[in-house]
């Protein structure tokens, strides 16, 4: 079975699918496609043909279904790869790592969010309480994973990556906003996962 997995090295949602995927040992089963979403630049083959949404990542199967949303493509290579392994089957450890996805999912929407008000809308337009309204709930997320639970020491999960993908996207567009001076823990917690040959591959280019 060959899949086809639609995606941008620059997007921390498409390197979520990755590292799982690289994790799961079923990275040589995928082919990786690139596309472009940029808002306001038309791509009608993939919004008819892949996601009339406009969103990476997407993944195709042999049977010519796509399945969308990272998270959903990630439990899909999760069951695909025996089930259990990056989301727990059942129980508290289950719905834990699933609810703290969702925030680091919001997390990363609100950078993304930041971003294209930044430097796609036009500076006339730009409306800066929204910016600093989202860019707060990012940093208000980073300092509930700095402050509770055990998200940074447990064994490796969906949640964990989606973290370290979204200290990464900060990396990436937001360098100078000084996240490891604030967030120590995370700082230690995102040096450990890039020792990590699923983590260090998928970095995106700068």
């Amino acid at each position: 079975m060959v899949m086809k997995l639609s995606f941008s090295p620059l997007s921390p949602f498409a390197r979520k699918v990755r590292i799982a995927a690289i994790e799961l040992g079923l990275i040589d089963q995928i082919e990786l496609v690139p596309a472009q979403v940029v808002p306001g630049t038309a791509n009608d083959a993939y919004v008819k043909q892949i996601n009339p949404l406009k969103k990476l990542p997407a993944l195709t199967l042999d049977s010519g279904e796509v399945i969308v949303d990272s998270f959903v493509i990630a439990e899909y290579l999760d069951e695909l790869g025996g089930g259990g392994r990056l989301i727990p089957a059942s129980g508290p450890a289950k719905w834990r790592v699933r609810s703290e996805h969702s925030l680091l999912q919001g997390i990363t929407d609100s950078m993304l969010l930041c971003r294209y008000e930044s430097a796609v809308r036009p500076e006339p337009y730009r409306w800066h309480a929204w910016y600093d309204d989202h860019w707060a709930r990012v940093w208000a997320g980073w300092q509930r994973f700095e402050q509770h639970g055990d998200t940074l020491t447990r064994p490796l999960d969906l949640a964990q990556i989606a973290l370290v993908c979204s200290l990464g996207y900060a990396d990436l567009r937001f360098a100078d906003c000084g996240w490891r001076k604030a967030f120590p823990k995370l700082d230690a917690f995102h040096d450990k996962m890039m020792q990590r040959p699923s983590v260090a591959a998928t970095v995106p280019p700068t």
